[in-house]
């Protein structure tokens, strides 16, 4: 591009919620660009890799209205029920458990398990067919904002000049550090190790949440694959010493461990794919605005994996921010404008801080080997087993049905502009 794009909103980052958020406003008539510094066909990894995203409820809805979830290339695996349990299988566990079954709150799965290269294949199917959507990747973005919009520099030439600019970039986003946002950080001295495995019995689409003392080890239903029937993702994570050390492992030690964590109720357990890891940390920035700037996903928040609610944080980001566009857009009003950017903070701030809140009090809950801290955690799991109001509380907030769960997020259709 050798000459200036004019459009209401340009995205700098094409992730999950980047990209989301760009075909859910072109699917509305909104005129937007989506710059990345990676080119995107890459990201469709052509073999299983052990990968995948729990895709709450209301961000299935996201999805569905961007004209996304239709263009997964397999059905994703539905999560029907979900166990949890504090202590790890054998005589450490816990008689206690928590027991949630969805046909208790309707016929809708609590979520769905989707391949992170599914996700990215069918959000690059989406981008190209979405009218008034420009992709540029691979392209570096160099941004300048004033009071009258922004200006996006490419570095393959040309410049985009926009309305609202979305730091969609991760945690390290540069628009963020450059508009002299800070952010609160807290170090968990932990990791997370992502992957899969094959087991010998079907998971019957239950998914398992075992809070140990180094902390959550999750297991969750996916679709088979060649030569393995029976396939289930795992979130585990670990103090980073005995995380580093279980990744040195061969597969057969490694098997072992993750065995010891899960229990026999699947059989024997095999590790397909890769090994995933990540430190763990909270983050928080100060503020998701500024001027004619808005920032989305990791860029404005990160939280412990211990409610597997990382991106659906995210996709409720775009919902909110898309509506809070596409309402100005279609009213006459300027999407970048100061009053637009307060909507979008008043409505996704808030609801960010209770989830890194609730994450942060239940690693330091679940993480406590104090025996009555211990005693008291089992007793409230046994007692929310037993209130079905209370079972239907944390039920509906695991679906993404929570507070806010209206507009995109409620299932409701996107309003064109004009």
């Amino acid at each position: 591009m050798d000459k200036t794009l004019d459009v209401s909103v340009a995205i700098i980052g094409a992730g999950p919620v980047g990209a989301t958020l760009a075909a859910t406003l072109a699917a509305a008539g909104v005129s937007v660009a989506v710059v990345d510094a990676a080119p995107l066909p890459p990201m469709e990894l052509p073999e299983f890799d052990g990968r995948a995203y729990a895709i709450a409820l209301s961000s299935k809805r996201l999805l569905d209205a961007a004209g996304v979830w239709d263009r997964l290339p397999e059905a994703p695996c539905p999560i029907l029920g979900i166990r949890v349990a504090d202590g790890r299988p054998g005589e450490a566990a816990s008689p206690l458990s928590l027991h949630f079954d969805h046909a208790e709150l309707g016929e809708e799965p609590f979520g769905w398990m989707v391949e992170a290269r599914a996700l990215r294949v069918a959000l690059n199917a989406r981008l190209p067919q979405a009218p008034g959507l420009h992709v540029f990747a691979p392209a570096e973005a160099r941004v300048e904002r004033a009071a009258d919009g922004a200006v996006v520099r490419l570095s393959v030439g040309g410049t985009i000049q926009a309305r609202l600019v979305v730091g969609a970039e991760g945690r390290h986003s540069p628009l963020r550090r450059g508009a002299g946002i800070p952010a609160a950080r807290l170090d968990y001295h932990a990791m997370g190790i992502v992957g899969a495995v094959a087991h010998e019995k079907p998971h019957r689409n239950m998914a398992l949440e075992h809070f140990l003392p180094h902390g959550p080890f999750a297991q969750l239903p996916m679709h088979g694959i060649p030569g393995h029937p029976h396939v289930s993702a795992i979130v585990w994570t670990e103090r980073t010493a005995i995380a580093r050390a279980v990744l040195a492992m061969d597969d057969a030690a490694y098997g072992r461990q993750i065995a010891a964590r899960m229990g026999g109720h699947l059989g024997a357990i095999t590790p397909i794919g890769r090994r995933w890891s990540y430190p763990l940390s909270a983050m928080h920035a100060a503020r998701f605005t500024a001027e004619r700037l808005a920032l989305v996903g990791d860029a404005a928040h990160g939280i412990h994996p211990i409610a597997g609610q990382g991106l659906n944080l995210g996709f409720r980001d775009v919902a909110a921010l898309a509506e809070a566009v596409i309402e100005a857009v279609n009213a006459g009003e300027d999407p970048g404008s100061a009053a637009v950017l307060a909507r979008y903070q008043a409505a996704r701030r808030p609801d960010s801080l209770v989830m890194l809140g609730a994450t942060h009090v239940l690693e330091r809950l679940f993480s406590s080997r104090l025996p009555p801290v211990r005693m008291a955690r089992r007793l409230g799991i046994a007692a929310v087993d037993r209130l079905p109001g209370l079972k239907r509380f944390f039920a509906t907030r695991a679906m993404g049905l929570g507070g806010g769960a209206v507009g995109l997020l409620g299932g409701q259709g996107i309003a064109r502009v004009g």
